[in-house]
């Protein structure tokens, strides 16, 4: 059976469904191909999952913290069957609204395994799509376009690939019917602090091993030093500089060794179980790019900047593509793909605006370019920086540890990144992504009234600091 539409998405994560809805108030007939459920990796294996279990973290951390606001208790207790029952069920009803969105917008979704194929009888040209039905029928989509969305999944360690028992991903730890005594993540990208904060929130012996010289690589290097400042003050062990030695695992009983290397200095680490993060390949195999002209290097989808790649019909986006692996970056790309095959006006898309969330306690979040980025480029930098420890709300809540600093150029006043990293700094982050993309200098951020007691107090503060101007300090 043929099915003709305006628009197929190859892939029902959140870039996908995202990408479908906008399609489909275009006034498009829209069809998704998705072979697991909606809502991909970010709600149902990545994001929304590994949120809620650190959201139920954090409320154990702070029941045990809870005698500095004078609050005795006694008798808790952990009881991680319902931790996890609580994230599935966060995970269901999101589902649920991403199946309520397809059926409000007229979305057509067929539950099977998508692969692309050339010119044939159904088109003279690449881009429909041969589907293999769960129920072992067959269809074959024909699209106007056709949007790629099809993900990404964790990277293994050649030697160090997950048996679900000693060696997990993140996917396989989300399944864990109970803590382990002891956890050694490899990887301190992330994923792997997030897990790191979260396991030692609830009571298990955490090692992070990174091969970078700071934790977030990709972060400003004040930022990491804080969070391993404060990590650590958690007792989880972090160690920078270090690599995994290939085949180094060795099974012992109830856990596993691993042999780390620093400056040529060998050692064993033990744990009941290893997580390895780091990082994530792009799922463009065994989906038919071999029967286009599309293409791909370094394991992803090559696309330009309406998100086309080489067969102009055919459009890419998300983690296939590779960048920015995050959700809200792949909801940004579908819409944009959407818009200009519609030929709707776009606004140029900058990735180093795309905002980054850490979900650690405390939370890290940042934009643009760090201090290290911005003089890379050449930029002449001004630094404005202010503590939480001088907010009154950080202090009325009792999270004072953290800071934000804002990255200008000297000359033009232009904002070029801002960094955080304290309470609730993800829910921050948005007036900074905004400044930016309004091109505001901080001055005029600074001038905004942000009203008080509240956290957001320390953004203008901070944009105060660029030119000495903050007031509480």
């Amino acid at each position: 059976m043929t099915i003709s539409c305006d628009v197929a998405i190859l892939g029902g994560g959140t870039g996908g469904y995202v990408a479908a809805v906008r399609a489909a108030q275009l006034g498009k007939s829209v069809v998704v191909i998705e072979q697991d459920k909606l809502g991909g990796t970010c709600l149902h294996r990545g994001c929304i999952p590994s949120k809620s279990l650190l959201r139920s973290a954090e409320v154990y951390a702070d029941i045990a913290e809870s005698d500095q606001y004078g609050i005795e208790v006694s008798g808790v207790r952990l009881a991680f069957d319902k931790v996890q029952r609580r994230k599935e069920a966060v995970v269901e009803q999101l589902h649920q609204g991403v199946q309520y969105l397809m059926r409000k917008n007229k979305i057509q979704v067929l539950k099977g395994k998508g692969r692309v194929i050339g010119p044939s009888i159904f088109s003279p040209r690449s881009g429909a799509v041969a589907v293999e039905l769960e129920d072992g029928e067959a269809e074959t989509v024909v699209p106007d376009r056709l949007i790629i969305a099809t993900g990404s999944r964790p990277k293994v360690i050649p030697g160090f690939e997950p048996d679900g028992e000693f060696v997990l991903t993140s996917e396989e730890a989300l399944q864990l019917e109970e803590l382990p005594e002891s956890m050694l993540i490899i990887g301190g990208g992330v994923i792997g602090v997030e897990w790191a904060s979260m396991l030692a929130d609830f009571g298990v012996k955490v090692t992070v091993v990174e091969a970078a010289d700071q934790l977030l690589p990709r972060e400003d290097k004040e930022v990491a030093r804080e969070l391993l400042r404060l990590l650590k003050k958690r007792g989880v062990q972090c160690l920078t500089g270090v690599s995994v030695t290939p085949g180094s695992i060795s099974r012992e009983g109830d856990g596993a060794t691993v042999e780390v290397v620093k400056a040529g200095q060998a050692q064993t680490l033990r744990a009941a179980k290893i997580l390895v993060s780091v990082g994530r390949s792009a799922n463009i195999q065994n989906i038919g790019l071999e029967n286009t002209d599309i293409r791909f290097s370094q394991g992803v989808i090559e696309v330009n900047a309406n998100m086309q790649t080489s067969e102009p019909h055919i459009y890419a986006i998300g983690d296939c593509i590779g960048g920015l692996q995050l959700a809200h970056a792949a909801s940004h790309e579908g819409i944009m793909a959407v818009n200009h095959l519609a030929g709707e006006s776009l606004h140029p898309y900058h990735p180093h605006l795309v905002p980054r969330c850490v979900y650690t306690r405390p939370e890290v979040a940042s934009v643009g370019y760090t201090e290290q980025e911005a003089k890379e480029l050449g930029h002449e930098t001004a630094i404005g920086k202010f503590p939480f420890s001088a907010i009154g709300k950080a202090l009325v809540q009792g999270s004072k540890d953290g800071f934000v600093k804002v990255v200008a150029d000297k000359a033009t006043g232009d904002i070029l990144g801002v960094q955080m990293i304290g309470p609730h700094v993800t829910d921050l982050i948005g007036e900074a992504s905004l400044a930016q993309l309004l091109d505001a200098t901080p001055w005029e951020v600074g001038e905004a009234i942000h009203a008080h007691p509240t956290l957001s107090e320390i953004i203008g503060e901070a944009m105060l600091a660029v030119d000495g101007r903050a007031i509480g300090m």
